[in-house]
């Protein structure tokens, strides 16, 4: 084994023997929360966050269509700012309103797996 692989094998069991890492393993962290039925106020939030991505970026790029059309540049100035101002509100309102619950469970699976293939024998070689 060379310097680099045995470098990179420290690095990866470092990182395995973290508290989060461990309680990952140990627990076979799964994705089983995905399969309930989500909460009226999850889906509100992943529709806010959906709707934030509608009049973040596209909104802007409307505005600057209409700003060449009327040769008015103060509406892209003023109201693309604002536009996305708002935009990161309804997105950040979306994530309030569909909570970390997914989010935690979908990393802490996502933790688990890497690790496992990481330091599978397959990659020692």
């Amino acid at each position: 084994m060379n310097a680099l692989t045995r470098m990179k094998m420290n690095i990866i069991n470092k990182i395995a023997e973290t508290r989060y890492v461990r309680s990952a393993i140990e627990d076979k962290a799964d994705l089983s929360a995905f399969k309930k039925k989500p909460s009226t106020r999850v889906v509100l939030g992943i529709s806010a966050i959906a709707v934030s991505y509608i009049i973040g970026w596209p909104a802007v790029g409307a505005l600057a269509m209409l700003t060449f059309y009327l040769k008015k540049p103060l509406i892209v100035a003023i109201g693309g700012p604002i536009t996305y101002g708002l935009s990161h509100l309804v997105f950040l309102l979306g994530m309030y309103l569909a909570g970390a619950d997914y989010t935690r469970t979908f990393l802490r699976w996502a933790t688990r797996v890497t690790i496992e293939k990481l330091t599978s024998s397959d990659l020692v070689e």
